[in-house]
């Protein structure tokens, strides 16, 4: 009786708030993620930890552009200058091949330390590597041999990137509490790839008016912005920041994790897949020019925007995780159709396995953050992408053996075949979904 005086309003603004810190004060705790009971907490408009909340989550989504606008226009701006310098094809291979291994070694070490470190600085410390890396890159292309300097600095661009990437997709399920885990991921994937669009635009634009040296040098400023951008998220009660000093949280490898890493693997070889075979099976079957093949890039660009976004609505009518065996099917089937279109239906075809290859990654994501102890999440994206480059490293062995004696085509056919007998088994030993972040 002695708080009836207070209006029935305050009383209920309190026990919001009270209740979201006591949630989050177990959520640190335990270092697992909650995601059944977290979004009306914090999202509420009465509870202070709201607002704190929404802003990171809009400097997260800056930084996210940022990095994916500079992560693309070095890549684009380092095979096109190889290409334009006469070494070819075999150094342009070399460099991804470069890329693949680097990241192949990164990944486990990087999923270590976002699990042992604090990962938004550690988010700053990469992009701040990766900001002198290009820097330096653009001043030792001046003197220097232009292949041997982009191969070394590739290398160490890949280590960070992979580092910067387990980094912020590991803050994800903090920095996105006060909203649903779908939502969140879809937004910050559809920024990544709309950085990546309009890196693909502007990088070709500057490479046409300027030298390499100054491109690499405005190609750096993204990464610049992207530190300050980062360091303007939220610290306290919202990212989560691992014990140093205390023991390891395990990570254990169950039959869900397991699932995830194969549909991960098959997801991510595609990609690969469209990467080295599309620019051959342009010029040598569609016996297209170099602008048809940047109509199959924006084609697959643009179905990568769409497929951001669209687990959003389908995730209200099916389960993630019943999604994800869908995508894979239709991804063989549409990697098969390759095999007997011409134009310009085969750019409709890459603009779906855009889509597919997009909304599959975020639907692993969601996954992902659901059954996996945020304190462990860092080893866990680790584990996911060397898994998913191993498969492409083996990938690049296979194709590089087969050289010119198979049609472009037909490797499409021949992966659309792995993809089918992969869904098939994956269908067969399906594991039973127990997150409750799943839908």
């Amino acid at each position: 009786m002695a708080r009836a005086w207070l209006p029935r309003s305050v009383l209920a603004k309190f026990r919001i708030c009270s209740n979201w810190w006591r949630g989050q004060y177990s959520h640190y705790r335990s270092g697992r993620t909650d995601h059944s009971a977290r979004m009306p907490p914090i999202s509420s408009p009465d509870c202070t930890g709201g607002a704190p909340q929404r802003t990171s989550f809009n400097w997260f989504l800056a930084c996210t552009f940022a990095s994916a606008f500079g992560r693309n226009g070095y890549h684009i701006a380092c095979a096109w200058i190889l290409v334009a310098e006469g070494f070819g094809s075999p150094a342009v291979a070399v460099y991804f091949a470069i890329i693949s291994v680097a990241e192949l070694m990164a990944s486990p070490l990087a999923g270590w330390m976002s699990d042992r470190l604090d990962r938004r600085l550690l988010y700053v410390f990469a992009d701040a590597f990766r900001f002198a890396a290009i820097l330096a890159l653009g001043a030792i292309v001046i003197v220097a041999d232009l292949r041997w300097a982009i191969w070394v600095s590739a290398v160490v661009f890949a280590s960070c990137d992979r580092i910067a990437l387990t980094a912020s997709q590991s803050m994800i399920p903090s920095v996105t509490a006060h909203i649903k885990l779908s939502t969140g991921n879809s937004i910050a994937f559809f920024l990544t790839q709309a950085g990546s669009l309009f890196a693909a635009a502007l990088t070709g634009l500057l490479l046409h008016i300027t030298t390499p040296a100054c491109t690499f040098a405005l190609l750096s400023l993204a990464f610049a912005l992207s530190v300050g951008l980062m360091l303007a998220v939220g610290q306290e009660g919202v990212v989560y920041r691992p014990d140093a000093s205390g023991p390891v949280p395990r990570l254990i490898f169950d039959g869900q994790l397991l699932q995830l890493s194969a549909i991960y693997a098959l997801l991510y070889t595609g990609g690969v897949l469209v990467s080295v075979i599309g620019p051959s099976f342009v010029f040598d079957e569609l016996a297209g020019t170099a602008m048809v093949f940047g109509q199959l890039e924006s084609a697959w660009s643009a179905g990568s925007i769409v497929g951001a976004l669209l687990l959003i609505p389908l995730v209200r009518a099916a389960r993630v995780s019943v999604l994800q065996f869908v995508i894979l099917g239709l991804t063989a089937c549409s990697f098969a159709t390759l095999k007997v279109l011409e134009l310009p239906w085969s750019l409709l075809s890459f603009a779906i396995l855009g889509t597919l290859y997009n909304l599959g990654r975020v639907a692993v994501e969601v996954m992902l953050q659901s059954c996996v102890p945020i304190a462990a999440l860092g080893r866990a994206k680790g584990a996911l992408h060397s898994a998913g480059v191993l498969l492409g490293v083996i990938l690049f062995g296979f194709i590089a053996i087969a050289g010119n004696t198979v049609r472009p085509s037909s490797f499409f056919l021949a992966y659309a075949v792995v993809l089918a007998a992969g869904t098939l088994f994956l269908s067969i030993w399906r594991v039973s979904d127990t997150s409750d972040g799943a839908r």
